[in-house]
């Protein structure tokens, strides 16, 4: 551990929440290798709300993945994962996620906090029909199959799909938003408090995708979800999300009300990152990609990890690594030295006001 103590950075925690479901607090996450410490989750400290809809964005790599799975205890050997996950069911009961037996962690996996990956068809068994996966999970925590399938049904309808011919199909034999759709109903039947949803609509077109974002707002209210949702898709995430979260480089650099981050984003990646992302409001060639790469997690820089790319760095961001502060509000908050001068340095190629993008 000498290698991995002598390289931790620290910050505190971003805003705490009044009421919140999922505390997560210094989650880090790293492997041992040949050639250093390949940390792929920094620190990471975040509330979950109650029935909140967070946004967790970032570019690929960027340590959005291993988030969720640290959330759920997921991480796969030889991964080691450190900090606190703490799940609140309700406001007197606290669960240490890290500290449950296996049996526990199972049924807290779908029935408390349940995940939704990317790519529906790698997760449903081919030979068995779509039907035959609801009655294997119910069964498989002791649910009553007869009344577990009837809210599957509802489930179904509520996702727009004809409940009979989907639980009768093969996977193959949907459409892949309807496999999706399916996938969501599925991960949802056992009534969880907690949706993950890993990339959920990477794969789909753009309408399918605004299509399934609707439906999740009717589930959320319906079922009184909360619902965390990862992906690289900052603009495509952030009219459904009552908060977002910024990764770069394995940590949390900025986190905030939506609105307010589409209009006034503070960290000079948020910035570019809305740049270089294609959407349906600013021609193509208004996009402009962010110069240089992410950094390798066994070299990630000293200081501020975004300094290499960013305009603003200077000798104070190379030395040290920022603390979390708020900006315009208390519940926005950005890890970055230079924060008040973004706007300036990095304007927006189109305008934000309105939280529309």
């Amino acid at each position: 551990m000498s290698s991995q103590e002598s390289t931790q950075r620290s910050k505190p925690a971003s805003y705490t929440t009044p009421d919140p479901i999922v505390e997560i607090r210094d989650a880090e996450v790293y492997f041992e290798m040949d050639r250093g410490v390949s940390r792929v989750l920094d620190n990471v400290s975040v509330d979950i709300e109650r029935n909140e809809i967070l946004g967790v964005v970032g570019e690929s790599g960027s340590g959005k993945s291993m988030l969720a799975s640290a959330m759920l205890d997921a991480v796969v050997d030889p991964g080691i994962l450190e900090g606190t996950i703490t799940y609140r069911p309700d406001s007197e009961t606290a669960i240490d996620v890290l500290s449950v037996s296996k049996d526990e962690l199972r049924k807290l996996r779908w029935e408390e906090i349940s995940m939704v990956f990317q790519g529906a068809m790698s997760s449903f068994n081919p030979t068995m029909k779509v039907g035959g996966h609801f009655e294997e999970t119910l069964k498989a925590h002791d649910y009553d199959v007869g009344e577990g399938m009837e809210r599957a049904r509802e489930l179904l309808a509520d996702l727009y799909l004809q409940p009979e011919r989907v639980l009768e199909s093969f996977p193959h034999e949907l459409s892949g938003g309807m496999q999706q759709r399916a996938l969501i109903a599925l991960s949802v039947v056992l009534e969880p408090n907690v949706l993950v949803m890993d990339e959920p609509t990477a794969a789909l077109d753009l309408l399918m995708q605004r299509s399934i974002l609707s439906l999740l707002e009717t589930l959320k209210e319906k079922y009184e979800l909360s619902i965390v949702f990862i992906t690289h898709d900052l603009p495509l995430i952030a009219e459904l999300a009552d908060r977002l979260a910024v990764m770069y480089a394995f940590e949390l650099v900025e986190i905030g009300p939506s609105e307010e981050i589409l209009r006034d984003a503070a960290h000079p990646y948020t910035r570019s990152l809305l740049n270089s992302t294609p959407n349906l409001d600013a021609p193509l060639s208004e996009m402009k990609a962010i110069e240089g790469a992410a950094p390798d997690p066994v070299n990630v820089p000293d200081g501020c990890s975004y300094h290499p790319r960013c305009p603003l760095a200077d000798e104070e961001c190379v030395a040290e690594d920022p603390d979390w502060r708020p900006t315009f509000t208390d519940e926005h908050q950005v890890g970055c030295f230079h924060w008040d001068q973004a706007a300036d340095a990095i304007p927006f190629n189109i305008d934000n006001q309105g939280g529309e993008r």
